[in-house]
C-alpha cells in the first residue's frame, strides 16, 4: 500500500499517519543566506503556492527583487511531517509547496502572482507537464483576505486569457494557507546546488494581467 499512487487526494481517514517530530531545517538560505524559518524582520510578508515539481517552481521566486527568502515543503495535506518519499505516493494529500517571504514595499503580492500563473499550466489538474500525480496540482494558499481577493481577481483575469490561447479552464485551488511542512535539506534551494537539476516547470506562454481589475 505504502508505493500505491492515486491519482485523487486520498480522505484523512486514508492519509499516511506521519509523525511528530519536524524535518531539520537549514539555518539558511543556499543563495542568499537569509534565514529559511521565523523569525522574519518586520515588514516582510508570507506566500504559498504549488505549481509542480518545487525546484524549479521555488528558482521562479529567488530571483524575484523583493524576495526575502524561500523555501520548499508540503502542504494542503494531512500527513504531518511527510517525506519526501512518503509524498511520492499520493497517499499524503499534500502538494509540493514553495513558501515565499518577500517585502510588500519592494514587490507587489500581485507581482508574485503573475510569476505563478505564468510560470507553470494552471489548467492541468493533477499534474505539471511530464510530472503526474496529487503532490502537482496547482494551488494559491493566502495568508490573508486581501491576498484571497488578488489570488481570485488574478484567476478570473487570466482565465479568458487561457481560454483565448486555446487551454481549457483553470484547476488551481485558492485555500486559507496550511500549516507549511518544510522538505528535506537537499531538496532546499535544489537548482543552485545542482545548476543542472532536472527542472519540469513550463508556461503556457500567456501573460497574466497584473493587479487587479487590470487588463493590460
Amino acid at each position: 500500500m505504502f508505493f500505491r499512487k492515486s491519482p485523487d487526494i486520498p480522505s484523512k481517514a486514508e492519509a499516511l499517519p506521519g509523525r511528530s517530530e519536524r524535518m531539520p531545517v537549514p539555518e539558511a538560505h543556499f543563495v542568499n543566506k537569509h534565514p529559511l524559518q521565523p523569525p522574519f524582520p518586520d515588514g516582510l510578508e508570507r506566500a504559498m503556492f504549488g505549481m509542480g515539481c518545487f525546484w524549479g517552481a521555488e528558482r521562479k521566486f529567488w530571483q524575484l527583487n523583493g524576495v526575502y527568502s524561500t523555501a520548499v515543503g508540503y502542504a494542503a495535506g494531512h500527513t504531518p511531517n511527510a517525506t519526501y518519499r512518503e509524498v511520492c505516493t499520493g497517499l499524503t494529500g499534500h502538494t509540493e509547496a514553495v513558501l515565499v517571504v518577500f517585502d510588500p514595499k519592494v514587490i507587489r503580492y500581485e507581482d508574485l502572482l503573475q510569476a505563478f500563473w505564468e510560470s507553470h499550466n494552471p489548467t492541468q489538474g493533477m499534474r505539471q507537464g511530464n510530472d503526474v500525480g496529487t503532490q502537482y496540482r496547482s494551488g494559491i494558499y493566502y495568508y490573508d483576505d486581501a491576498q484571497r481577493q488578488a489570488a481570485e481577481a488574478s484567476r478570473d483575469a487570466y482565465q479568458p486569457r487561457l481560454t483565448a490561447a486555446g487551454h481549457g479552464e483553470i484547476t488551481t485551488e485558492i485555500l486559507p494557507a496550511p500549516e507549511f511542512y518544510y522538505a528535506e535539506d537537499y531538496h532546499q534551494q535544489y537548482l543552485a546546488k545542482n545548476p543542472g537539476g532536472y527542472c519540469g516547470l513550463g508556461g503556457t506562454g500567456v501573460s497574466c494581467p497584473v493587479g487587479v481589475g487590470v487588463g493590460k
